[in-house]
């Protein structure tokens, strides 16, 4: 009997193991045509991952299916035919993966069960385009998303999800790791980054309720996984390029200008301080010989006359580096993932240096057989900043007049002379400036527990910290430059700390039966903010040297002072996802934050939010489609807050004021009560803030109507969104009427606004042979704001003349002005005009808008509502072998913008003392009749700098952003065991193009910001 047993035991064996066989192969990304380890490949049988080499061995049965995934990437299906030889497996990032897993706050989820608005970036895409901040390399690839930058070595941006949302601070909410924060992303590197999601509207956002009214943007940082063992090398070398420089004049066109302003006046050109003319000196028909420079520009012949030209003198075609070396090493018991990171970016601004050093250490380690595991996140950053004025120095570069010299004659620096503009040698500037530097350090960590309590329930504990110092120690030099003097000098030293501490709570529970799917999240979080600040001054010091000027040096004016300040959240919250047969979804959200910056009245607010989808393509009539391969219908709601005001907004605050300043004279509390003549004097008090117990959430709410769709087999994916958005109890803190008296400053909420919009983005992913394929993504977006209530008390704090024409109902961007009508250029229109001071031949006709035959402020209004009609993005991507090519477009439609060079540019009255644009030479006079620049002129008499239409132009540009070509090498250096290698080369802000109405060099820098720079770009990327 035994023996039979045993013989059918063995039988039964046998056939089991004829079944069963194993699978092996290779598994790669098709984007980077790089091995991928950690991809998770799974049968029936059994679940492994690939190893360092993207290796893998699997045990199947014939005709069973083996499912590869990897987080943000396409999941694969297999299906096991007995074939013995290896496979290969190729994975790809693509928009429309419908398992990806998505980052939504507390909780991930695939995407095809998302319900709100939720961008996901491929980061393939800004891989390489790194400029200091990972927010700049996105400015137009996200649908909804604005972002404004320029090229500041330090890297900062503007970030503003589907328009304006309050009177306030608009920036969004970043959630790094988990940790919320204000501060953006410049100081984290760009090539730890995971994976970032936008989450658009309120429903998605409401999660993150106390401060998610204007979107949140969630980043998650690499962490190695299971069975990754690899070295990365990054490194790139770029120059930058000063491409947009403004056309100023040189020395004898700026001499030939004036010549030209002074008979247009009727006035002796060779009456002035500085040029001399040999000149027919016949007014009526002037024929000028030559302008006549002085040897010396000064009484004093300290300063020889010049041709500078003040934009080279301040600009440099600067080198940009990037370099980040990481180690990943992962087993099943734990992982740890370590970076080093260097930015170094010299500025096309002399001197304007920025450098930064990250280090990141992400680990995780397992207990209690995987139940239980314990991790961290840490990063820190250090930067240091050179603190150029920059703004200064490139507004002195454009008004400067090029007939002074940089330097005197002995050496000293140069400025202006009697007769100019008392404005800075902007290269002195830079030199005397070029050794006060910025020191800036950031911590951002957090460590956690997660524990598995049953399968599919798990709680998890979070304590993070995001703390940032900022040091500086600066000379202020004394200088002779020109007729500027100032032989005082100054040292002040500054430190600023401030950070949040986070505790954090939450129980997670996901569970399948039937058709059905839920997955649920209940939490806890408290937030502490804190900041303190401290500075001291001295002058009066022997030496100019930083060695040497340390405060106890200073001998005059001994001056310190400091503060701190804190606020503090506690909130509650929970969110429900359900899913039935794939294809009806709902979610609900309802947060409670409380806000120390409230009253008791207050103090908390509940945040609900709801969505709900219909899965089309997963219905009987349409899941065979051979066209549509996915179709979702999504509609919600949500309500999210802001709290950005005061710490102490709600209280009444009372100050003493000593009047140890001459601004505190007036108002000074301290005084010699018993008249002692000398001591300290004692001193009172005084109200400086009304209280207002009632003070409560800016609350904006959302709805959102959107459609997903996927066509042949998801070849051509996309999304369009439609939202309107509102908030109210917008936080306020208006002037005040003086009869109130003092304090009179109260914080309230007193203002609502709209916005709504449509955003769209659609993608195609093509192959035309099997070593050739492409993609295509495409954006747009266009949003529609509007202020729809404001106090009356505070209508003339924005554009309107407070009384029958106000901002209500206009774009909170809208600018007022007047509409500048052409130019006279007839006797018979100067007659036969309304009465306008200063009119005359060449100058600006304003339209009489309200009819009464006079031109002044009542002929006013809105002449541009500083919105764009839509913002675009085109992404082009092609691969052939081990090439690659990478072409991404940006552009913005429909923007009138306030061009503030026209200022300096256009007039020479405006400012007569400074230089002029070379546009001045083609301004209006009787030989040139059809000229629209205005006639030179010494005397602004017709008040042509007030706003006006003169100064709107088209602002809409298209700009080549990137531009990259890239060849893989990992086939060259398969025999030294390289993983991945490729070199790349990559250009950015290659050219623009712009409307012809627009006069400047950059319509993306109206207002004279710091340059955005054309960049070259070398690079290699290397894994061991």
């Amino acid at each position: 009997m035994k023996i039979k047993l045993l013989l059918i035991i063995m039988l039964l064996c046998g056939a089991a193991s004829a079944q069963q066989r194993s699978l092996s192969g290779t598994v790669t990304s098709k984007d980077l045509g790089t091995p991928l380890a950690g991809v998770t490949v799974k049968s029936p049988r059994q679940t492994v991952t690939t190893d360092n080499n993207g290796r893998f061995t699997v045990n199947v049965a014939p005709n069973e299916t083996v499912t590869f995934t990897f987080v943000g990437m396409q999941a694969v299906n297999y299906t096991y035919h007995g074939e013995t030889s290896p496979v290969a497996i190729l994975l790809e990032y693509s928009s429309g993966n419908l398992n990806e897993v998505v980052v939504t706050g507390y909780q991930t989820q695939k995407k095809a069960d998302l319900t709100g608005s939720v961008a996901v970036v491929n980061m393939t895409d800004i891989k390489n385009v790194r400029q200091g901040n990972p927010i700049k390399s996105l400015q137009g690839r996200i649908p909804g998303v604005n972002i404004t930058s320029n090229g500041d070595p330090g890297g900062g941006a503007t970030v503003r999800i589907r328009g304006i949302n309050t009177l306030g601070n608009n920036d969004p909410l970043y959630v790094i790791d988990g940790i919320p924060t204000k501060r953006g992303l410049q100081e984290i590197n760009q090539d730890d980054i995971e994976s970032i999601q936008v989450l658009k509207d309120a429903s998605s956002a409401t999660i993150y309720g106390s401060r998610a009214a204007n979107g949140v943007i969630i980043v998650t940082t690499k962490r190695a996984k299971n069975g990754v063992h690899r070295i990365d090398v990054n490194a790139s070398s770029s120059i930058e390029y000063y491409t947009t420089k403004q056309s100023m004049l040189n020395t004898n066109q700026r001499g030939e200008a004036y010549w030209r302003a002074a008979l247009n006046d009727k006035f002796n050109p060779n009456n002035n301080q500085i040029y001399q003319y040999d000149w027919n000196n016949d007014f009526n028909n002037p024929v000028l010989n030559r302008v006549i420079l002085p040897e010396f520009i000064d009484a004093a012949k300290t300063m020889r006359s010049a041709d500078t030209k003040w934009y080279d003198e301040i600009s440099q075609a600067s080198l940009l580096q990037n370099y980040n070396l990481a180690f990943t090493n992962g087993s099943e018991r734990g992982n740890s993932y370590f970076s080093l990171g260097y930015y170094d970016n010299k500025g096309v601004v002399r001197e304007s240096r920025a450098k930064k050093i990250t280090m990141r250490l992400n680990s995780e380690y397992n207990f209690l057989n995987g139940k239980l595991k314990i991790g961290e996140n840490f990063n820190a950053t250090y930067a240091n900043n050179v603190l150029i004025p920059t703004g200064d120095v490139l507004f002195t570069a454009l008004v400067q007049q090029p007939i002074v010299p940089v330097h005197t004659v002995s050496g000293g620096w140069g400025g202006p002379a009697s007769g100019m503009t008392d404005r800075h040698n902007p290269v002195r500037l830079i030199e005397d400036n070029k050794q006060n530097k910025n020191y800036f350090g950031r911590i951002i960590a957090n460590a956690y527990a997660d524990l598995t309590i049953l399968p599919g329930l798990h709680a998890k504990t979070n304590y993070g910290v995001d703390y940032a110092g900022t040091w500086l120690r600066t000379l202020r030099k004394s200088y002779v430059s020109g007729f500027l003097t100032d032989p005082s000098n100054l040292v002040q030293n500054s430190q600023n700390y401030d950070g949040n501490l986070i505790f954090q709570n939450t129980i997670n529970y996901n569970t399948d039966f039937g058709k059905h799917h839920i997955d649920a999240v209940l939490g806890h979080e408290s937030i502490r903010f804190i900041n303190q600040n401290f500075f001291a001054s001295r002058q009066g010091y022997a030496l100019e040297n930083l060695d040497y000027a340390y405060l106890d040096r200073g001998t005059t004016n001994i001056n310190n002072g400091g503060n701190g300040t804190a606020n503090s959240l506690l909130s509650f919250f929970g969110k429900v996802n359900y899913v039935y047969a794939n294809k009806y979804l709902l979610s609900g959200t309802l947060r409670r934050d409380g806000s120390s910056r409230f009253g008791a009245n207050n103090r908390y607010g509940y945040f609900p939010a709801g969505s709900a989808g219909w899965r089309i393509s997963q219905e009987p009539f349409l899941k065979d489609s051979k066209i549509v391969s996915d179709l979702k219908l999504r509609y919600s709601y949500g309500e999210a807050g802001n709290q950005e005001t005061g710490n102490y907004a709600t209280y009444s605050l009372y100050s003493a004021i000593y009047g140890l300043s001459n601004n505190d004279v007036i108002g000074g509390t301290a005084y010699d009560i018993i008249g002692a003549g000398t001591g300290t004097l004692p001193s009172g008090f005084v109200k400086i803030q009304q209280e207002n117990p009632d003070l409560k959430w800016e609350t904006t709410k959302e709805s959102n109507f959107g459609v997903d769709f996927g066509l042949f087999n998801q070849s051509i994916t996309g999304s369009v969104d439609y939202f309107i958005k509102n908030t109210s109890g917008i936080l306020i803190t208006p002037g005040y009427l003086a009869v109130i008296g003092e304090g009179g400053t109260k914080t309230f909420n007193g203002a609502s606004m709209q916005n709504k919009g449509i955003d769209a983005i659609v993608n195609y992913d093509g192959r035309i042979t099997s070593d050739l394929t492409f993609g295509i993504s495409a954006n747009f977006s266009k949003y529609i704001n509007k202020v729809t209530y404001l106090p009356s008390e505070i209508y003339t704090a924005y554009a309107g003349n407070g009384t029958d024409q106000i901002i209500v109902g206009k774009s909170i961007n809208s600018i007022f002005g007047y509409v500048a009508d052409g130019l006279f250029t007839s006797a018979d229109q100067v007659t036969n005009s309304p009465a306008q001071p200063g009119k005359g031949l060449g100058r600006i006709r304003f339209k009489d808008l309200n009819g009464d035959n006079v031109i002044n402020d009542r002929d006013r209004t809105y002449i541009s509502n500083g919105n764009p009609d839509f913002l675009y993005g085109l992404n082009l991507s092609l691969r052939w072998k081990n090439f690659d090519l990478a072409a991404f477009f940006q552009g913005v439609q429909g923007l009138k913008v306030y061009n503030s060079y026209k200022t300096y540019t256009d007039f020479s009255s405006i400012w007569p003392g400074g230089n002029w644009g070379t546009r001045t030479l083609d301004a209006w006079s009787p030989q040139r009749p059809n000229s629209t620049i205005p006639a030179l002129t010494l005397v602004n008499t017709n008040d042509e700098n007030r706003t006006s239409t003169y100064f709107i132009e088209n602002g809409s540009y298209l700009k080549l952003r990137n531009l990259q070509v890239g060849y893989s090498l990992k086939d060259a250096l398969k025999s030294i065991k390289v993983q991945n290698a490729r070199v790349f080369f990559q250009g950015a802000n290659l050219w623009t193009i712009k409307s012809k109405g627009y006069t400047a060099a950059d319509p993306e820098n109206p207002g004279n910001g710091y340059p955005v720079p054309a960049i070259v770009t070398f690079g290699l990327d290397l894994s061991f």
